[in-house]
């Protein structure tokens, strides 16, 4: 009996080593995958990157030298100084109305149960769904029915409606994880349901809130189909870089861009860390 066992055991570890290898082999496909991926998806960016600090007008190969003057132009350019004062202008009313609608709109679905609550969730969900180009079309038509000239009033609608869905989804979440029992805690020592709100659920939510907001600024930040078809005699900054770029790729163009993956990337880095903040017991 224990030799057969020994023999099983042996055999085993045989077993074992085989599917190690297969599976060293497998994975080592998956990451080379993995990095093609990558590099087909950052390489582009890494080479606008790297262009931008290039000395010489021509976007060839090999690189003649390092220079900040791409950058300084972008600086003493008033056009474009312009666009990212109206893209700044139309990110932050984009994101306050989000919120002031997503935030109850959350409440709702996880407080309250009424007829076509279902129906609700979806049609809220639904402008993320959409392609940009739907939403900016429909909306225009919107618009024009209703006599509203196009501004950049109406592009803080347009990217309103189309975000509307990540507020909703990021804080609904969020409620979703906390505990009701602090809220109960708080109407058993005599708050409000006012009281409860600000001082024992705000406090709780403002993580997601914050990171909501910044992706949200992101989002509207570079948004371009809705944008297109909204705005008016004033550019935003992704349509002063389109209409730019119908002329060809130009440095100060690299050096916009550079700045604005920055930036992107910093508020991304700043919400996903927010948004990932342990719960507080």
């Amino acid at each position: 009996m224990a030799v057969v066992e020994n023999i099983d055991a042996v055999s085993g570890s045989k077993l074992t080593l085989a599917d190690r290898i297969s599976e060293r082999g497998g994975s080592g496909f998956l990451v080379t995958l993995a990095c093609c991926v990558l590099a087909f998806l950052y390489l582009p960016i890494a080479v606008l990157v790297v262009f931008s600090f290039n000395d010489s007008r021509t976007l060839t190969l090999p690189l003649t030298g390092f220079t900040l003057d791409w950058y300084e132009k972008v600086a003493n350019n008033t056009d474009l100084l312009n666009a990212i004062g109206n893209s700044i202008y139309v990110a932050t009313f984009a994101v306050l109305v989000t919120l002031v609608i997503g935030i109850p709109a959350a409440f709702a679905l996880d407080r309250l149960n009424f007829p076509g609550k279902t129906v609700f969730r979806r049609m809220i969900l639904m402008p993320i769904a959409l392609p940009g180009v739907i939403t900016g079309i429909s909306m225009l038509n919107l618009f024009r029915i209703m006599g509203i000239n196009l501004s950049l009033e109406t592009v803080i609608l347009g990217h309103a409606t189309a975000l509307l869905a990540v507020t909703v989804t990021q804080i609904f979440a969020r409620l979703q994880r906390l505990p009701r029992s602090m809220e109960e805690a708080s109407a058993d020592l005599g708050a409000n349901p006012i009281q409860t709100f600000f001082f024992v659920t705000l406090p709780n939510i403002k993580a997601a809130i914050v990171g909501t907001a910044l992706i949200c600024f992101t989002l509207s930040f570079d948004e371009i189909p809705v944008t297109f078809f909204l705005t008016g005699r004033e550019n935003t900054l992704p349509m002063y870089i389109w209409s730019t770029l119908r002329r060809g790729i130009t440095p100060e163009i690299n050096a916009v861009g550079t700045l604005i993956i920055l930036v992107s990337l910093v508020l991304i880095v700043i919400s996903v860390w927010l948004l990932h903040e342990p719960e507080r017991k």
